[in-house]
């Protein structure tokens, strides 16, 4: 072997060590900053793109997520308010007055990438992941409600993850930018009541 051979070698191998230390100091950032965190809020805009009809729909809101529960408003001509508590999902359609109660089990609103953030508190346990360029890519050790991969980018803010994609077994994608993120302010558990005018309909699923 060379010495340029050699050197090659040892600059390969030197350099998978630092990824992989590089990797390990990323993921153990996005555990700690879950253990530290009782509650955040903020908003997001979400893009959901239907591979077969070839659609991209564009979402914005806010969220808040205490605990088990979460609570996310879809802004816009069309406004829903989804409420993820302990056991069950409500939906909120306010211009059809109309509210869907489920179980948390068999709603699709478990998968919603806001769901799924409360998942990456345990990110090692449940996922291998790599690195590409400055993205993670997460994919789950089993199978998880058709999640084929995450991906997050990550940033300096003391909530970490500020991108998040989910693409699914078909292809279809899920991207979402969380904005002005605040942690730990106190949220009322009263953010996470539903308490429905007189005139909408509750309807059990």
């Amino acid at each position: 072997m060379s010495l340029i051979t050699f050197a090659i070698f040892l600059l390969l191998i030197f350099s998978s060590y630092l990824c992989a230390f590089e990797l390990d100091d990323e993921i153990i950032t996005i555990q700690k900053a879950f253990e530290e965190i009782k509650d955040i809020s903020g908003s997001f805009i979400q893009r959901s793109t239907l591979k077969d009809l070839k659609r991209t729909d564009i979402y914005k809101g806010r969220f808040y997520i205490k605990g088990e529960k979460f609570k996310w408003e879809y802004l816009g001509d069309r406004p829903q308010t989804v409420y993820v508590l302990e056991d069950k999902i409500i939906i909120y359609l306010k211009n059809d007055k109309q509210a869907f109660v489920s179980s948390v089990d068999s709603s699709p609103y478990r998968k919603s990438p806001l769901v799924l953030l409360k998942g990456l508190k345990d990110i090692k346990d449940d996922f291998h992941i790599s690195k590409k360029d400055k993205t993670l890519v997460l994919k789950p050790k089993k199978t998880f409600d058709n999640v084929s991969r995450i991906e997050i980018i990550l940033t300096q803010e003391k909530f970490p993850i500020k991108y998040l994609k989910i693409v699914d077994n078909l292809s279809n994608i899920i991207e979402l930018d969380l904005r002005d993120i605040k942690i730990n302010t106190g949220i009322k558990d009263k953010t996470f009541e539903f308490k429905p005018p007189e005139d909408v309909s509750l309807i059990k699923q």
